[in-house]
């Protein structure tokens, strides 16, 4: 991964955006544009210099991940090591991600330049690095590719060994499932593991519960993994014995809302456009008010990132963006369906890179 080329699509962003300087807090944006994966640290970058700061605990490391980078070591509080950072760079707009910055760390800057004799002041900015996060280099691909292939293996092998009727609880299954990531080589998982069985499935983010696994009901399962960094998402919804007439009609109504979306998404189209391609599909059958969560993300260094696939979404899609497909149906006092595949857009269509199995439901 060449840091000096996502430096190069930064700085061009910058000019267009008029910003003579940025400072980065954000901890995956610290990461994609120095390769530093430290806990605490900033990015100074000007058309002229890459400046990482951090504490004595990341030196060495920031100087063997960050060789792009400048290393500033700080030490205290920020009022006494700021003034020197920028010092002699002339900054007179310092851009900051204020999505980010918190409003009491904002206040503290604006204090420090109002206190020195540097000419600088703070210009809020947002969406400066998502966009350029949001295309995906090869190495990118193959890091998210290994984080799916472990986590397709995963949710398979462990909801083979699902027993309904037995006293099999949701946390049980949802510790298997992690012990099988991280056995099968994943990172801290980029999410809590979500097992939802009977009505707790019409929660979309439902925690795992002391619930026993019931025959005949939905349980939606929503795992990832995490490799160098890059995450997987993937949900699958299984039901252990015979489904009743509601979850064929609901699970039916999902499936096909998840291949209209796969089958129409093409390159140029807007998140609000994908969106719609399973939306229509769902509110034909009558459950438009139960999906009210949008049909996907993008993922990478952060579980959710750009771009946004929902109903507002003007986000463009475009080659080498991966994102979630996840229709979903949540019918409270029930239970619920989502199915989710992790896809790339190539060539102007997508490819479905998830490969777990789903459920082949008759109605």
């Amino acid at each position: 991964m060449k840091i000096s080329n996502r430096l190069g699509k930064l700085r061009q962003r910058m000019s267009e955006k008029e910003t003579e300087a940025i400072l980065i807090s954000q901890p995956e944006n610290r990461h994609y544009l120095s390769g530093f994966n430290g806990s605490s640290g900033f990015l100074l970058i000007t058309p002229g210099s890459a400046i990482l700061a951090t504490d004595f605990r990341y030196v060495e490391q920031a100087e063997m991940q960050s060789p792009d980078y400048n290393i500033f070591k700080i030490a205290g509080d920020i009022e006494g090591w700021f003034p020197d950072l920028i010092d002699g760079l002339s900054i007179r707009r310092l851009g900051f991600e204020s999505d980010h910055l918190s409003f009491d760390m904002h206040r503290r800057l604006s204090n420090i330049l109002d206190d020195s004799r540097l000419q600088t002041r703070l210009v809020p900015i947002t969406g400066l690095a998502e966009p350029i996060r949001a295309v995906k280099e090869p190495e990118e691909i193959e890091l998210i590719t290994q984080a799916i292939s472990i986590s397709d293996t995963a949710l398979d092998k462990v909801a083979a060994t699902i027993q309904a009727d037995m006293g099999m609880i949701e946390e049980d299954v949802a510790w298997e499932i992690e012990r099988t990531l991280r056995n099968n080589g994943s990172q801290t998982l980029p999410f809590d593991v979500i097992v939802a069985s009977g009505a707790n499935a019409a929660l979309p983010h439902a925690r795992p519960s002391q619930r026993a696994i019931q025959s005949g009901e939905p349980i939606v399962i929503d795992i990832g993994a995490r490799v160098q960094g890059y995450s997987s998402d993937l949900s699958r919804t299984i039901c252990l014995g015979t489904a009743d007439d509601t979850f064929k009609r609901v699970y039916k109504v999902v499936m096909e809302a998840q291949m209209a979306a796969i089958t129409g998404i093409t390159e140029g189209m807007t998140g609000a456009q994908a969106d719609g391609f399973a939306r229509e599909i769902i509110e034909r059958a009558g459950y438009g008010d139960s999906f009210g969560h949008g049909l996907g993300h993008g993922l990478g260094l952060s579980p959710h990132e750009k771009p946004h696939l929902s109903p507002n979404s003007g986000d463009a899609l475009g080659n080498g963006m991966v994102f979630t497909i996840e229709p979903g149906v949540y019918l409270t006092g029930w239970g619920g369906v989502r199915i989710e595949d992790t896809v790339i857009m190539e060539n102007g269509k997508i490819r479905v890179l998830s490969q777990a199995q789903k459920m082949e439901v008759g109605v």
